[in-house]
């Protein structure tokens, strides 16, 4: 890593600690209890949730690893970091009409496997989704803290535990609501930093400033070993195509066996979910394909590679490890904006690590409070002792994501390295869990035996690969081969898959998706419409409800015909067809005739590509920047009032409920 540093230290320890954002939260969360009638725990709507989605999704591998694999393949690598895990968000609508379907009132998704399949499938899959967790922490530790050290000189010990314990801070204070608040912001400062990158790049800069520079620079390049006339102008990539499969099988992982994908749609209605979750794919995918085939493809034009024959002056060199540690993007916005290009990066690295690793903590404390305590420790717990419960969760996974990224620090384990190693960890699981949730016919024997040999498989061809490319020689260098990765991850996704769906084909289950969870609401159900109706569980009368109490009943009716098992049938439908549509057009129609053609891309092909990043992030903005303004002009109109009624009449500006209309 470079030795030179182009922003102070300060600069990195303020981002680690990010009180920014806390106290931003606080702000947000007083002024909505205060100035509108919604709680910060209300359903939220489409737009909003898409957002929060963009922001959650917007991992820090989201912008650095997309940049290193642009960097290392070219025009491929940007396609094939962002198709994957973009097709694989297509899964979560369904599985979100699918959770509201089939257990609506769970928390978690391990609440449904343990209501279905008891504790030794629980806990099995606990393990899973902890070590997604984990894997997904690390990896935004890793690359945040490499980044901040790289441009601050900041010490990598103090960025790996402030990083966490900052975003934790905001956690405990808000609700879901508040979260996704917070969210939004983070995701409109995100396209705004990213579009001063793309201009920067193909109009304003002097070291590039067009498509025709940038294809002159690639162009003189030193060649691409397994790309057509070792070109970064074609999708004619091997390797590119080999990290595209790792990055599927991945990315399935991260996507089934993550709380932190499915938190959004278990916090809102089903309708809106899948909605969100369309939404939200479709304009997280212009974050790492714009943001890296501007970035990365830049740390090539500006001689990034020790090989270089032409080197800008201010261009440092990259070494394997600067490139597996994702600092391509670092390298490239310092070098093309001096300070300013570093520090409107390290923001947006900020943003992303923040928003990513808030929902992590969030995860983490749901299946804490929900799979451990409640089910394990004290299954009468009330709500206070949960919401307890939940922020000890918080501040003590914030603090373990610290040791963590400094584990895998000290043992030489880099973001990039982890990223293509999770499938090989993850994927035994990932047919067993969907099949668990979607699929009456699913065998928890079956499931459970795939899940575990999926996991023996994976890791075991993953050394065995290793060893046998480097001469009996396994070391996180060695291991982290293309080939090695890619034999590990397809025995370990492939395996499992196997396992799973042939025993459930050939063993019947006697399981039906009525599930204790449901049981248990519907009695907690029939106590609060009676509640509300005025009426005790004995029979006497009770005090007429109050108007708070009246909009907490219209909120649970509109929350209970979201579960119309028609509506949710055919939201399944709908989300699983455009998930098929989306995934024959993004993974097969488009990338392999284009992989098969061998096409060296011209002037005019590169700015075309360029033009379609553009075009769709200016498209996505409009959805996650746009959108929730729109949709939530009511409630900031009622909280410019409510501050300028209390600018001019002090106290005169608290929302009144008698004078609201229904929402």
């Amino acid at each position: 890593m470079s030795t030179v540093t182009v922003l102070p230290q300060g600069a990195g320890y303020g981002v680690g600690i990010g009180l920014f954002f806390s106290a931003f939260m606080l702000a947000l969360t007083a002024m909505q209890a205060r100035y509108t009638p919604w709680s910060p725990k209300t359903l939220v709507k489409p737009a909003l949730i898409a957002s929060g989605i963009v922001s959650a999704w917007t991992w820090a591998a989201t912008l650095l690893q997309s940049s290193a694999v642009a960097y290392k393949y070219g025009i491929s690598g940007p396609w094939w970091y962002a198709v994957p895990a973009y097709a694989h968000g297509r899964a979560l609508p369904q599985l979100a009409a699918k959770l509201k379907l089939n257990a609506p009132y769970a928390h978690t998704w391990l609440e449904i496997i343990g209501a279905r399949w008891g504790t030794v499938a629980h806990l099995v899959f606990m393990f899973f989704g902890l070590a997604t967790n984990v894997i997904v922490s690390a990896m935004l530790v890793l690359g945040g803290s490499a980044t901040v050290t790289d441009l601050t000189g900041m010490n990598t010990i103090a960025a790996c535990f402030l990083i966490p314990v900052g975003v934790a801070i905001y956690v405990v204070v808000g609700g879901m609501r508040s979260t996704l608040l917070c969210d939004y912001t983070h995701t409109t400062v995100l396209f705004v930093i990213i579009l001063y990158f793309v201009f920067t790049v193909y109009t304003g800069s002097p070291k590039i400033g067009s498509p025709a520079r940038m294809h002159e620079l690639l162009s003189a390049a030193p060649p691409v070993a397994g790309n057509a006339g070792g070109s970064y102008l074609t999708m004619r990539s091997k390797n590119g195509l080999i990290f595209g499969v790792i990055n599927i099988v991945g990315n399935f992982a991260t996507v089934f066996q993550d709380q932190a994908y499915w938190q959004r749609a278990i916090a809102s209605r089903p309708a809106s979910a899948v909605r969100a979750y369309l939404l939200g794919g479709i304009a997280w995918f212009a974050i790492p394909f714009t943001l890296a085939t501007t970035l990365g493809l830049a740390a090539v034009a500006l001689g990034g590679n020790e090989n270089a024959t032409y080197r800008d002056p201010d261009m440092r060199p990259l070494s394997a490890a600067d490139v597996s540690a994702g600092l391509p993007a670092a390298a490239a916005a310092a070098a093309l904006s001096g300070p300013g290009g570093a520090a409107a990066l390290l923001i947006l690295l900020f943003l992303a690590v923040t928003s990513a690793c808030s929902a992590e903590l969030i995860a983490v404390s749901s299946i804490g409070t929900y799979d451990v305590y409640k089910r394990y420790i004290n299954p009468k717990a009330t709500e206070e002792q949960l919401l307890r419960v939940g922020h000890i969760c918080v501040a003590v996974y914030a603090i373990a994501c610290g040791f963590f990224g400094l584990i895998f620090y000290y043992i030489g384990v880099s973001m990039g390295w982890l990223y293509t190693f999770m499938g090989v960890l993850l994927g035994g699981a990932v047919c067993p869990i969907a099949i668990g949730i979607t699929w009456r016919r699913a065998n928890r024997t079956g499931c459970v035996v795939g899940a575990i040999t999926g996991l023996v498989a994976g890791v075991g061809t993953w050394l065995g690969t290793t060893a046998r490319l480097s001469d009996g020689v396994i070391n996180v260098t060695t291991s982290g081969g293309d080939y090695e990765m890619l034999a590990g991850n397809l025995a370990s996704i492939g395996v499992g898959a196997i396992v799973s769906l042939t025993w459930s084909l050939i063993v019947r289950p006697s399981y039906t998706f009525e599930s204790p969870l449901d049981e248990e609401k519907r009695a907690t159900g029939e106590e609060k419409r009676a509640s509300d109706e005025g009426i005790s569980a004995s029979g006497d009368e009770k005090r007429p409800a109050s108007i708070k109490e009246v909009q907490t009943i219209v909120e649970t009716a509109e929350a209970d015909d979201d579960l119309d098992p028609v509506a949710l049938k055919r939201a399944f439908r709908f989300a699983a067809w455009a998930s098929l549509v989306l995934l024959i057009v993004l993974v097969l129609a488009i990338p392999l005739p284009l992989f098969f053609a061998q096409t060296i891309y011209g002037v005019q092909g590169l700015t075309t590509w360029v033009g379609i990043g553009i075009a769709w992030t200016f498209l996505a903005a409009g959805v996650v920047v746009v959108g929730p303004v729109w949709e939530s002009r009511r409630a900031m109109t009622m909280i410019m009032r409510g501050l300028m009624k209390d600018i001019f009449t002090r106290g005169g500006g608290k929302f009144a409920p008698q004078k609201a209309s229904a929402a």
